[in-house]
């Protein structure tokens, strides 16, 4: 297979080139640097002006976070100066890239514009910090083709680079057996991005895409990659091997196969997969790092221990969701608050029982800081 995954986008809004990991700036630079009032329509292609139009922020194999959104717990507003600082954290940490507007971005919750000033606030973030080069993907799924379109294009200008984007399901049930495809190809064909797949059945009324309709998908030239949260691995085996997708040794077609769950992330990458996007990330981005590094370096009994403790505590995140993740947050690293009304607010003894279902994994995180 070509490697025609590797090449920039037909529109070519990306930027490549500066060091992997460069040597982070003090954080303190972009902890005081973000307000709403700063971000305006006006403003949206400052997030994007660092962006080199020859040549795209390329994605690597590795683990990938879904970051949290961040919000003024009197207010419910975006809490920038934090979204900001919790980036910073997770590019240290050794991410490959991050992802806004997920499910534990609260992407349901927030508005258009509010959507744009999250993106824009990563994208400034990592650059102030030094780590121009750390692709954004972007949360994009939407019920019309028009309006995921509109999404990608306001993705691109705050400064994301890829569009993760889950099928629409609100009207399941009129639609024809050649609907799904044809959604990701139009979407793929006016994207001003590259778009990943994103098969998530629990969040799109039991829609669950096979593996051959995501293979013949591949052959897209804008479409680059999947994210696999259905947990089915012998589904992510059958892709990969489908479209010869990148891994940790080798470069293949370009095309990323990624696990949507940390608590597979080892089996990911055995059956030949790319790395995961996982928002376990956010409590543990060194765990789940770590993980990689020692498959890659072939010392799998280290891996497999690993893999058990973060599948343990991505059980507690799983079982409490975006509500126990900004819990645990708040409990072990001192900021989280709470997710949006009418997302309930946890009382003391729900916190206790989070931060005890974290705990073996920070203690972890925490030994490899």
């Amino acid at each position: 297979m070509t490697s025609r995954h590797s090449d920039p986008s037909p529109r070519n809004t990306f930027h490549q080139g500066l060091p992997l990991n460069p040597a982070p700036r003090s954080q303190s630079i972009v902890e005081s640097i973000y307000s709403q009032s700063q971000f305006s329509e006006s403003s949206d292609s400052t997030a994007a002006s660092s962006i080199d139009d020859a040549h795209p922020r390329l994605l690597r194999p590795g683990v990938y976070v879904p970051t949290v959104t961040f919000f003024h717990e009197d207010t419910e507003d975006l809490d920038l100066g934090t979204i900001a600082t919790h980036a910073v954290r997770l590019a240290q940490a050794g991410v490959a890239g991050l992802t806004t507007q997920g499910s534990n971005g609260e992407a349901v919750h927030l508005t258009h514009q509010e959507r744009k000033l999250v993106t824009k606030a990563t994208r400034n973030a990592l650059d102030s910090a030094g780590y121009q080069s750390l692709p954004i993907i972007v949360g994009c799924g939407s019920q019309s083709t028009r309006e995921t379109v509109e999404l990608c294009r306001e993705a691109m200008t705050s400064g994301g680079d890829y569009a993760l984007v889950l099928p629409p399901s609100y009207y399941k049930a009129m639609y024809k057996p050649e609907s799904l495809v044809e959604f990701f190809e139009e979407v793929a064909d006016a994207s001003p991005i590259p778009i990943l797949i994103y098969n998530y059945p629990g969040a799109v009324a039991g829609i669950d895409i096979d593996s051959d309709v995501i293979t013949k998908l591949a052959k897209h030239p804008n479409i680059v990659g999947c994210k696999l949260t259905c947990g089915n691995t012998g589904k992510l085996g059958r892709i990969a091997s489908g479209v010869d997708a990148v891994t940790p040794s080798e470069d293949g077609s370009g095309f990323m196969c990624m696990g949507g769950s940390a608590d597979f992330t080892l089996q990911t990458l055995v059956v030949g997969g790319s790395g995961i996007i996982g928002g376990l990330g956010n409590i543990a981005p060194r765990a789940c790092v770590r993980i990689t590094e020692l498959y890659k370096a072939g010392k799998m009994d280290e891996a497999k221990k690993l893999q058990a403790i973060v599948a343990r505590g991505d059980w507690a995140a799983i079982s409490s969701g975006i509500v126990g993740t900004k819990s645990a947050l708040k409990t072990y690293y001192g900021y989280g608050g709470f997710a949006r009304k009418p997302l309930p607010r946890p009382n003391k003894q729900e916190a206790d029982k989070y931060a005890s279902g974290f705990k073996e994994l920070v203690e972890l995180e925490k030994s490899l800081s």
